[in-house]
């Protein structure tokens, strides 16, 4: 059975290349969250794609919460849009990167012998029952992090694309599957 992988999150940073004015987007916008005392940023939330954008006076944005890259860019390009519309003065596109992409994923019907695992991997690997109930795992190519639960079920977070997500996937299981590490159970 092929593992079932869902992005949970993808988030995109963003920089235009001058200051940008918060209390006028405050004005412009009753319905965003802005306390600086508490937080530098702005919080400007989309229905479509859903998503907060954190603005920064400084110009930067940050993207959370899109469940795709295209969303990802889509909002932030969309928070740009209804910002001039609004009559904030933004000049140029935006530089977007896409910063990190967390997915979880089910390998279906296993268990994976975590125990086991801390023996078998040579680095990257650390298993701590005491602190944590799953393992954590550092592949360096493509450069992620897995949260390996004994359940059968991963959360990979750490990509850049999300075709390194499935690339990730694709050779944690290979992995797992050589290591002999699952187990119906």
């Amino acid at each position: 059975m092929e593992p079932k992988v869902y992005v949970q999150n993808v988030v995109a940073s963003a920089r235009l290349n001058h200051e940008i004015d918060l209390d006028a987007i405050v004005k412009a916008f009753p319905n965003v969250e802005y306390t600086p005392e508490v937080f530098p940023g702005l919080v400007f939330k989309l229905k479509r794609p859903k998503s907060s954008i954190l603005i920064f006076r400084n110009g930067k944005m940050v993207c959370t919460g899109a469940k795709s890259e295209r969303d990802a860019l889509r909002a932030v390009r969309k928070a740009v849009k209804e910002l001039r519309k609004a009559g904030i003065v933004i000049s140029g596109k935006p530089e977007i990167t896409i910063t990190n992409i967390v997915a979880t994923i089910d390998l279906g019907e296993v268990g994976i012998d975590i125990e086991k695992a801390a023996y078998e991997f040579r680095e990257g690997y650390m298993y701590e029952p005491d602190q944590f109930p799953g393992a954590v795992y550092r592949m360096q190519e493509p450069k992620v992090t897995f949260l390996i639960f004994s359940s059968g079920k991963l959360v990979c977070a750490g990509a850049k694309t999300e075709e390194d997500v499935y690339k990730a996937v694709k050779k944690i299981r290979n992995i797992l599957e050589e290591k002999n590490l699952m187990y119906k159970p």
